[in-house]
């Protein structure tokens, strides 16, 4: 069984059999977060990009040489010369860790690094659990290959931007979650800033309109697999 729990904004902690996770780990400067930086311990970190508001505190996080980053080859080598452990990885490509398969795909957005460093290209994370799976599709525009990544994968539960601005707005969001067809889905990155902020009711109403189950989780919330 896995346990997944919601920060605020994109970040994502997974519990799976002795490993704990982090995606996209925003607590300093993320106004919603429900934990402080010197709580956070993990075994792994997964990103989706650079950007400061989902790397995050991965540098202070991994400073513990027994956490492992996974992220793009371009972040990878950036963490590296921080003598930070970490896997690389790019779009398409997966690879088997203990706690399970990690898979990134395209998502359409931009990536460079808090001090400006390009980042590679930004990724959504496609993450097999036993016989469970998770998406996490980072910061990302609608696109139609979504519906490759919905059909080539049962997605049991699907994290979706949905603040609009910067990401896929509501209603994108609802034709993503058509495209994923996921069993639940979870919105994401809305509401930690002025610029992202929406009534996020109307991103549940729509999504239970076409039959869907949409779980609307606080910071601190969790949902079981």
């Amino acid at each position: 069984m896995s346990k997944i729990i919601y920060h605020g904004h994109s970040f994502v902690e997974i519990r799976h059999n002795d490993s704990v996770i982090y995606i996209d780990p925003f607590i300093t400067h993320n106004p919603l977060c429900d934990i402080k930086p010197d709580q956070g311990k993990c075994d792994y970190i997964i990103l989706t990009h650079g950007h400061g508001d989902h790397f995050g505190d991965t540098v202070e996080l991994a400073s513990d040489k027994k956490v492992k980053v996974i992220a793009m080859f371009e972040i990878s080598e950036y963490l590296q010369k921080k003598e930070i452990n970490s896997h690389p990885m790019s779009i398409g490509g997966a690879f088997e860790f203990p706690f399970g398969k990690v898979k990134l795909t395209i998502a359409r957005h931009s990536s460079s690094l808090p001090d400006g460093t390009y980042a590679g290209e930004p990724a959504g994370i496609i993450l097999n659990l036993g016989d469970k799976t998770v998406f996490h599709a980072g910061d990302t525009a609608l696109f139609y290959d979504m519906k490759l990544i919905g059909e080539m994968n049962s997605i049991d539960v699907a994290f979706l931007p949905v603040g609009d601005n910067f990401t896929m707005g509501i209603d994108d969001a609802v034709k993503a979650s058509e495209f994923l067809n996921a069993k639940i889905v979870v919105p994401i990155h809305y509401n930690t800033f002025d610029v992202i902020e929406i009534n996020v009711d109307d991103f549940k109403r729509k999504i239970e309109s076409i039959g869907r189950i949409c779980r609307v989780m606080a910071p601190g919330d969790s949902l079981e697999l």
